[in-house]
Formats: structure tokens, sequence, C-alpha cells
């Protein structure tokens, strides 16, 4: 009797994180604006892993071998519009893809489709995630609870709190 295998786990606490998208590729990697990154998100223990690349000329991902891929019924991993907005402060619209990471820091193969119709194998990795800092929220006044801990115990604040937030 085989012993059954442990479930895949993810290696992070659900939550958003960035991390870095490497390819065996100069013609398939991350779009320059995103510094060769992507967002990863964990949540119930699955990861996720969002990556804009560099044009519209990858139609189709697939999690596996090129071959797979041309099966019937094989699921591919359909685009999503995204717009990227580089350094000189242009932007444009290019595809992005979520792709199913089982492991981080370790390699697998994804197979493209570009607009040639032809399927390409590749291996990538997604490594070094790092927890995605989070956005200021709008401009405005807003009523927050605080809660010092640790130290002294001679610093007071009153809470709540009145926190302005003004050019971000």
């Amino acid at each position: 009797e085989a012993a059954s295998e442990p479930a895949s786990e993810a290696a992070l606490p659900d939550g958003v994180y960035t991390a870095d998208f490497d390819t065996d590729s100069s013609m398939f990697h991350a779009n320059e604006a995103n510094d060769g990154k992507g967002t990863l998100t964990v949540k119930d223990g699955q990861m996720t892993f969002h990556v804009s690349l560099v044009s519209k000329t990858i139609l189709n991902l697939y999690p596996g071998l090129a071959e797979d891929a041309k099966a019937e019924g094989a699921e591919l991993l359909q685009p999503t519009t995204d717009t990227v907005t580089y350094s000189d402060g242009l932007s444009d619209e290019v595809y992005g893809f979520d792709i199913p990471v089982e492991a981080l820091d370790e390699d697998f193969q994804l197979a493209i489709l570009g607009t040639k119709g032809k399927w390409y194998d590749h291996t990538v990795r997604v490594a070094n995630a790092q927890p995605a800092a989070a956005e200021a929220p709008a401009d405005g006044t807003y009523t927050c609870d605080v809660t010092l801990e640790g130290g002294s115990g001679r610093a007071t604040v009153e809470s709540p709190a009145v926190l302005t937030v003004a050019d971000g």
C-alpha cells in the first residue's frame, strides 16, 4: 500500500508579496517597468503569481510542458490586460498572467503560446518573496486606535488618534 503524500503547503502565510520572476529566456520575462518582479498572492495555502509581460505577443501559458498544452482539454492560462508605467512616465498595455505556484525558489515548467501559434517550453522560478508595501490611504483625515507596547511606560498617546494624509 502506497503511503499518502502530505498536502502541499504554501511556504508563506496568507498575504500579498512581491517576488522575482526568473526565466530561461530573454524574450519571455517580466516587464521592465516592474524590475523583473510580479505579485505573489497566498490565500488558503494556495500561491498564485501575477506577472505583467513585455507585450501582447504571448497569448496563453500552460503550467507544464508544451506537449501537454497541445492536448485536448488542457487548461490554458488566459491573459489579463495590464497597464504598466515606465520610468519615463509613458504607459503601455501588455498581457499579464496569473500563474499557480507549487513551491518558491524552485524551477518549474511553463509552456507559452505566441502569436505564431507555436508552443515553447520554458523553465521559470518565482523567488525572493517579500511582503508587499502597503499603499498609503487616500488623502484625508482618519481616526484610528493606537496602542503602545514595550518601552519604559513613560510615553503615552491619546486613542483614538487623528491621522491626516496629504499628498500620499
